[in-house]
């Protein structure tokens, strides 16, 4: 890896090198960035993806990203497994992680030899902060032997007490996998209470929610429904609570509800989630009219051009994950990650 002084970009004017270096870009996104603020985010996207060269490093985009991060200078983007898992694959040295702090551990659990970089280290988040690993020790004081069932959403530390991971996508597989009559599921509430209502298995439940998630309401899906004349399809991520999943037309995933936007093509579209990936959706369909629900990450929006660059010229800030503990969480995912080889995902 090149660790000398990178070369500085010319400046981080708007010159029409800048114009240039980013047209495709710009033309892409018009439709999310207005043209009045497209010569402040440029001079950045170019100097990012100049620097990235130089550094041989990637960027992972969570799909909570602003436009500008997301299209601009993201190789790749996804939800955080799946982010940490392409980090992994790829040849590149430094991984700078746009999303959050537990995001950044699971990349470090995966790419230990990598160097990983949170722009910010005080992008945390409200759900990983509800549980800790000494929480889960208690827990199985509590219920003896009853295995513990990890949202990927959560820290190392907590990871590496868990019998084994799943995301959002997969919970339902990975609890009925298990083979048992009931288990611990850790720690978002609303999530565990969807698998509940999929499932013959008791689901042991921990009251950690995420905070944009658990603001959504039914009342206001019925809003929506009502100022539309009912033509509109209502997506929802499965973190929201009981009443919101029941006012909704299809509840999966990130990447489920942006594979059902694809694939059904609704004139009209509100997804029940973070408030950006509305925008970033809409760019790659152009022919579907988004509804925006406004709820932000806050933690998410820590996250921007400046700083990815700052990070990208500073080498800061280093994730790292102890390696008995990375050791125990990469175990878990990995018992996840072969109950999907297993049925055949």
């Amino acid at each position: 890896m090149n660790l000398e002084a990178p070369r500085p970009y010319a400046s981080l004017d708007y010159t029409p090198e800048v114009a240039r270096a980013t047209a495709a870009i710009h033309d892409k996104v018009r439709s999310v960035i207005p043209d009045l603020e497209w010569p402040v985010h440029a001079p950045y996207i170019a100097a990012i993806n100049d620097l990235k060269r130089q550094r041989n490093a990637v960027v992972l985009a969570h799909n909570y990203q602003t436009p500008e991060i997301f299209h601009g200078v993201a190789d790749f983007v996804g939800d955080s497994l799946a982010l940490a898992q392409q980090g992994a694959k790829t040849e590149a040295e430094v991984i700078v992680l746009a999303g959050v702090h537990f995001m950044a551990e699971t990349a470090k659990i995966l790419s230990p030899e990598k160097t990983v970089l949170i722009p910010d280290l005080e992008a945390g988040c409200s759900l990983a902060a509800s549980i800790t690993a000494e929480d889960i020790r208690l827990m199985r004081q509590r219920y003896p032997g009853v295995p513990v069932v990890t949202y990927v959403n959560t820290s190392a530390a907590v990871k590496a007490e868990s019998d084994i991971c799943c995301t959002s996508a997969n919970a339902v597989g990975v609890v009925e996998s298990l083979g048992v009559d009931r288990v611990i599921f850790l720690p978002d509430e609303f999530l565990g209470k969807y698998v509940a209502s999929k499932t013959d298995v008791q689901i042991i439940l921990w009251k950690g929610h995420c905070e944009v998630h658990e603001r959504f309401t039914g009342q206001e899906l019925r809003a929506y429904r009502e100022a539309q004349g009912g033509d509109i399809q209502i997506l929802a991520h499965p973190e929201c609570p009981p009443e919101v999943l029941a006012e909704a037309d299809f509840v999966g995933s990130t990447a489920a509800m942006i594979r059902h936007v694809g694939e059904a093509r609704p004139r009209r579209v509100v997804l029940i989630t973070e408030c950006s990936m509305s925008d970033n959706v809409a760019v790659e369909y152009p022919d579907v009219e988004f509804i925006r629900p406004c709820n932000l990450c806050p933690h998410m929006k820590r996250i921007t051009l400046p700083k990815i660059l700052r990070s990208l010229q500073t080498m800061e800030h280093r994730v790292e994950v102890d390696p008995e503990v990375a050791g125990r969480a990469k175990l878990a995912v990995e018992r996840m990650l072969a109950v999907g080889r297993k049925e055949g995902r």
